[in-house]
């Protein structure tokens, strides 16, 4: 894996880093997010929607829900995710191969079901405000 390494300052700026990546992303692409609670992983999914010409207002944390989908992206949370059979409850399965943007928060707790090509994004809190990301393209 190819690791490219990034500080951001401010949440807009996590959000921009979403956004270049998305623009390199082919349809299908799976972008795997992990991190601590509240280091930014929404914040880079807001990126990714961006970067893929969406309105990025509908960008939430799917915690309740699961799984949001929007016309390009499909938004995992995978925090209350503990088996097997919670993750098909999902519909992960159904969206593997699609031509759909899949992008998960709380990777972590599904990383045995991760497709070997997923972009790995892991981004770590260092202050209040400064994020290391670290983006991991499997290939490279």
């Amino acid at each position: 894996m190819n690791n490219m390494q990034y500080t951001t300052h401010t949440p807009h700026q996590t959000e921009h880093l979403g956004a270049q990546l998305a623009r390199q992303l082919a349809p299908g692409a799976v972008v795997a997010l992990f991190g601590d609670l509240g280091a930014g992983k929404t914040a880079f999914v807001r990126g990714l929607a961006q970067g893929l010409g969406m309105a990025d207002d509908d960008i939430t944390s799917p915690t309740y829900a699961l799984v949001h989908e929007h016309p390009k992206l499909v938004h995992f949370d995978m925090y209350r995710v503990t088996s097997v059979d919670d993750l098909e409850s999902t519909g992960w399965y159904d969206y593997l191969g699609g031509d759909k943007i899949l992008a998960i928060e709380w990777s972590e707790n599904i990383a045995d079901e991760l497709p070997h090509n997923a972009i790995r994004v892991t981004i770590e809190t260092i202050n209040n405000d400064e994020r290391r990301i670290t983006i991991a393209h499997p290939g490279d």
